[in-house]
């Protein structure tokens, strides 16, 4: 017994000799060694993408300016958000907007121990660790640090370009330490303040609304700063899954994940017993807006606008839809308002004329006012719709015919509400929008270019199509102060007397004779000053011109002012026979309010980036068009529609009341397919256009489709309401005379005694009493 006694005691000494301890220590060190030896060779090689093997990694650079797409913004010149261009809607909102229970609602539900860390959290990783050794969940293990280097720099998709990433288990094992390591280095770079901020900047909220911003305003219609608790609380629970908790699409699952943030945030000490139970009862109540391009102030404008703004990118090297910047524009609110407002109050009245114009019969009508035979079915080929369905039947017509005429619900524009619910057919739908009438109205300061106003359509949701730059139609008598001015250039004088006679262009090489005649179809024989013919516009005078300075001499002095379009110079060019746009027009009429100066229509004043720096500032296109005398007798001339008798736009006078000094010209198209209008004061000129989208689509009289009944009441308008605005600098006194005496007698009334005028123009005379009548309805 005492032999195995000790033996067994020597036995045990032997296993724990000093030497075998050291031993097994050495090893255990050693392995320990070479473990974190390898960690840390692994994690250098993933932060310098060794051999390609791990894909990329962002650069300090990249670290210090992390980039996230920022909606740029668009603002008018009085400091009014219009709009935004975004691909991601996305404000950045400054810590100091952010109100404290939204913060402790996002580090209770997402990183309790987010003020603890440097960026991984050791507990719960190794709870998550844990969790997958023994086949369980150990829950969520990213800390808030690491979930905004995955949304920031993208490293489940931008990042995953390394030859390992495409093996199963290695690529989620390499993209989390990448997450690992980028949480490390923003640890280090930012304070724990500038990472809250980047993370509820940065994140989806659902319904197109990136960062707290929008978000806020999506859903709740406020500031993250108004915010109350449950609604902060009810955003942090949406992060986790945007589409899953949103409140608008799935209200009662949103609705227990905030009451699971508000416990989240009883648990760990922001909010009390008491609170938590007030907060939990109460209801979701959204002011749900998704933002979007169709909405805001002067769509048209913002779409035009942002066609220059993307060529000024590509050369800059920006990005319009994701750099935050910020466009100032020439727009004025007000004005905007009150444009938008005199158009639709104007085009609603006339839509109802011209369905009861039309009613029972189709509106599209040829020359000779026979109905158009297969118009509906040839205008649809022109569309998207038939385009698509073609390919998709391989041109196989009875397919394409029964899906064109068959009935589905949709939405369609109307004048009684926005916009109504219908079951139509997209034939039904192409015939409902061919009977709408459109329009046109652009204003600007004549004076330094800047466009105050832009409505492109009857509605930008429904009908993208811009009338005032991107359509052109003929305008009719509103060409005619360029023959004017090339008159008045070249000698002769605003009172020069003229009788009102045919004038007849002879035939040419291949051209028929032409004889134009007046709006009434007769001449008078009598003698008419030239400002008298222009304030009548008299074509019998206007062809005189034409043919004594000659087609080309109007086509020069058009394009002197300002046109750009083709011009073709024949004996109809001063009666608008070549298509303009409003743009140019009202371009080219400012140079006589400026003195003879031309001056680009001009949209943008300046662009800044999302820190306010200015990227860009922009000054007036401007040369010298005409002499300053030229162009003062021109605004004298242009007046006289609105003080001579018989003047076609006397009505601004007589009608609106008007007491001040205004320039303006009526235009009318033959068979009335086109209504213009173009107005003056000495810092405000605006142009406008009504008619169809086809030109055979139209009212059939003067008395409803002459331009000083179809446009002109939208100035009328539009003028009422900014005299009205005393907020509104606008110049109410006359238009400035030239600093040198004037070369020419303006005061014709010891040459001609307009007494007579009123047997000269009944017509005109009836016209007139009509459309104040019409105007002094109650719906103007």
């Amino acid at each position: 017994m005492a032999q195995s006694a000790t033996k067994s005691k020597s036995s045990f000494r032997k296993t724990n000799q000093p030497g075998r301890f050291t031993a097994w220590s050495r090893l255990l060190w050693m392995l320990f060694g070479a473990g974190a030896l390898g960690l840390a060779l692994y994690v250098l090689a993933v932060s310098v993408n060794f051999l390609n093997l791990f894909g990329r990694m962002p650069n300090l650079k990249t670290l210090e300016n992390p980039r996230s797409e920022l909606a740029s913004e668009i603002y008018s010149a009085d400091g009014v958000l219009m709009g935004k261009y975004f691909r991601e809607n996305r404000t950045p909102a400054e810590y100091e907007d952010l109100p404290q229970h939204l913060v402790d609602a996002l580090i209770a539900t997402e990183d309790a121990r987010f003020e603890e860390h440097s960026g991984i959290d050791p507990k719960a990783t190794g709870r998550v660790a844990a969790g997958l050794l023994t086949g369980g969940s150990g829950g969520g293990g990213s800390t808030l640090t690491q979930q905004l280097a995955k949304v920031l720099f993208r490293t489940r998709d931008d990042l995953n370009d390394g030859k390992l990433n495409d093996i199963p288990g290695l690529r989620m094992l390499i993209t989390k330490t990448k997450e690992w390591i980028l949480a490390v280095r923003l640890e280090r770079s930012y304070t724990k303040r500038e990472i809250l901020r980047m993370y509820l900047n940065t994140n989806d909220y659902g319904s197109n609304a990136f960062g707290i911003n929008t978000a806020a305003k999506t859903f709740f219609s406020k500031s993250p700063k108004q915010l109350t608790r449950p609604e902060a609380a009810t955003l942090v629970g949406v992060l986790n899954a945007p589409s899953r908790f949103s409140p608008k699409f799935n209200p009662a699952r949103s609705r227990a994940r905030r009451n699971w943030v508000l416990r989240q945030m009883h648990k760990y000490g922001y909010l009390d017993a008491q609170s938590l139970q007030a907060d939990t009862l109460k209801p979701i109540v959204l002011r749900y807006n998704v933002e979007n391009q169709n909405e805001g102030i002067a769509p048209y404008f913002r779409v035009e606008v942002s066609k220059m703004l993307r060529q000024w990118a590509k050369e800059t090297d920006h990005d319009l839809y994701a750099d935050g910047l910020k466009i100032y524009t020439t727009i004025d609110s007000r004005m905007q308002k009150y444009a938008e407002s005199a158009v639709a109050e104007h085009m609603k009245l006339q839509q109802k004329w011209f369905d009861a114009h039309w009613k029972g019969q189709q509106p599209w009508r040829d020359e000779n006012g026979r109905v158009i035979p297969n118009f509906l079915s040839t205008a649809i080929q022109r569309t998207e719709r038939y385009r698509s369905l073609t390919n998709r039947f391989e041109g196989n017509k009875d397919s394409i015919k029964y899906h064109l005429n068959k009935k589905y619900r949709m939405k369609v524009f109307t004048w009684n509400g926005g916009e109504k619910e219908v079951l139509m057919s997209p034939m039904d739908s192409l015939a409902y929008y061919k009977r709408l009438l459109h329009s046109g109205f652009m204003a600007m300061n004549p004076l330094n270019g800047q466009v105050k106003a832009w409505v492109g359509g009857i509605n930008f949701k429904y009908i993208k199509y811009d009338h005032v730059k991107q359509g052109k139609r003929q305008p009719g008598s509103t060409f005619k102060p360029f023959v004017y001015v090339a008159a008045i250039d070249q000698g002769y004088s605003p009172c020069y007397q003229r009788p009102d006679v045919a004038t007849t262009f002879p035939a040419e090489r291949g051209r028929p004779a032409y004889t134009p005649k007046n709006f009434e179809g007769s001449y008078s024989g009598r003698v008419f000053t030239l400002r008298q013919a222009l304030a009548r516009s008299m074509n019998s005078i206007t062809a005189w011109l034409v043919q004594k300075l000659g087609p080309e001499t109007v086509v020069s002095y058009a394009k002197r002012l300002g046109i750009t379009s083709p011009i073709e110079a024949v004996p109809a060019v001063g009666f608008g026979s070549s298509d303009v746009s409003i743009y140019e027009l009202a371009g080219a009429y400012s140079t006589f309010v400026n003195k003879g100066i031309w001056t680009a229509p001009m949209m943008v004043t300046r662009i800044e980036d999302k820190n306010g720096n200015v990227l860009r500032e922009f000054v007036p296109q401007t040369r010298e068009a005409l002499s300053e005398e030229t162009a003062y007798l021109m605004t004298h001339m242009l007046r006289g529609a609105t003080e001579e008798q018989g003047g076609t736009s006397i009505i601004l006078k007589n009608g609106f009341k008007f007491p001040y000094e205004m320039g303006a010209k009526t235009g009318t198209t033959s068979n009335y397919s086109d209504g213009w209008f173009m107005g003056l004061t000495p810092d405000l000129v605006c142009g406008m256009w009504v008619g169809g989208e086809d030109r055979s689509i139209h009212f059939r009289t003067g008395a409803y489709g002459q331009g000083s009944r179809l446009a002109l009441p939208i100035y009328g308008l539009f003028m009422r309401k900014t005299y009205a605005d005393k907020s509104i600098d606008i110049n109410t006194g006359p238009f400035p005379k030239p600093t040198k005496p004037l070369g020419v007698e303006i005061d014709c009334s010891r040459y001609y005694n307009g007494a007579g005028a009123r047997d000269t123009i009944p017509y005109e005379q009836k016209l007139n009493q009509v459309e104040l009548e019409d105007l002094n309805e109650e719906d103007i």
